[in-house]
């Protein structure tokens, strides 16, 4: 089942980052996310993979086209012999698709439409990680014949909702952070999603509103681990997991 990911943003979030290498390439321990993400997929069986590219793109194809386990992963080197202590990429296909600068995320899943022939194909924002089972968000969508599914979790950092009369007066502030789930960027498709897609429109604003229309959206709440990477303080957050060795996301290990 192939697995699109969106890779062409700008992460102005993450301008510690983001003014030299694109986000996915933001590394976490001592690969970049979006190794990260593409390891989680591989290891549920899913190996097929379309980049968008858009923004420094070309130093996303340099990652790979350059990849070398021995640099992150452990080995024995005896003579010109080397023997690994951990797998890496040598059983992924990986399609890189030049997506556009400016694309919006909608634009990006019409861009790569050609290089899809799944009954059922996956996609991701590439800038979360999670342990989220992704059978149980496929059978989600196959049992309700849906078109598109999504995973919402709630949001790890509190949420609160700011109610102000005219001239900016605090009338009542409401933490939301138990009560509300946001969209954590899992996505699960049919080819049916891209006659919800209109000439330039967003994936989640135009489109997701004509299938919640046809009841065609779908969406799996999961309880488990899930965390963005939109800012240097979740970079951070990130790094101190990995310092603690707490790193729930990678299910093959």
């Amino acid at each position: 089942m192939k697995v699109v990911l969106f890779c062409g943003g700008f992460g102005t979030r993450l301008r510690e980052y983001s003014e030299t290498i694109p986000k996915p390439l933001v590394p976490i321990g001592n690969r970049p996310i979006l190794w990260n993400l593409m390891k989680y997929y591989a290891h549920q069986g899913h190996r097929e993979f379309i980049l968008c590219l858009g923004y420094r793109g070309d130093l996303i194809r340099e990652y790979f086209l350059s990849y070398n386990d021995c640099l992150s992963t452990d080995f024995r080197l005896s003579g010109s012999k080397i023997e690994l202590f951990g797998s890496g990429i040598e059983d992924w296909d990986i399609t890189f698709v030049d997506t556009g600068m400016r694309s919006n995320i909608g634009e990006r899943l019409v861009a790569v439409r050609k290089f899809i022939d799944d009954e059922v194909f996956l996609a991701n924002y590439s800038d979360g990680l999670s342990d989220v089972d992704m059978d149980a968000i496929i059978e989600t969508l196959r049992a309700r014949d849906a078109v598109a599914a999504f995973v919402s979790v709630k949001p790890s950092n509190s949420l609160s909702k700011v109610e102000s009369d005219s001239d900016g007066t605090v009338q009542n502030i409401e933490y939301l952070s138990d009560s509300i789930y946001i969209n954590a960027g899992f996505f699960v498709f049919t080819p049916g999603i891209y006659d919800y897609i209109g000439n330039g429109e967003e994936l989640v604003e135009e489109p997701f509103q004509k299938l919640i229309a046809d009841g065609k959206l779908v969406t799996y709440k999961h309880e488990g681990f899930w965390r963005a990477m939109d800012t240097f303080k979740d970079k951070m957050a990130f790094d101190a997991m990995c310092e603690q060795d707490f790193r729930p996301w990678e299910i093959w290990r």
